[in-house]
């Protein structure tokens, strides 16, 4: 990662929850539900589109989340290093 992708712009707070953040409660289970029945066998197309809207959304939460601590990591390094 490079500098360009720090979170200047939030506060310690912020980071700090964007960090621990998690998908929806509701989201989550149904992308555990999808998930399962995936499994076990084809989705129909509309569930096939829910499943990967979700898998982005969640991919997206990841990057984000790594972003925030990253952005910590770095401000905490700067500190000790000043």
């Amino acid at each position: 990662m490079n500098k360009s992708e720090l979170l200047t712009e939030l506060s310690v707070d912020e980071l700090e929850a964007l960090a621990d953040s998690l998908l929806a409660p509701t989201a989550q289970a149904h992308l555990n539900e999808l998930l399962a029945r995936h499994k076990e066998g084809p989705l129909s197309a509309d569930e096939d589109l829910e499943l990967d809207r979700l898998l982005r959304k969640s991919d997206q939460l990841t990057i984000l989340k790594t972003r925030a601590r990253y952005t910590q990591n770095q401000t905490k390094a700067e500190a000790a290093g000043s």
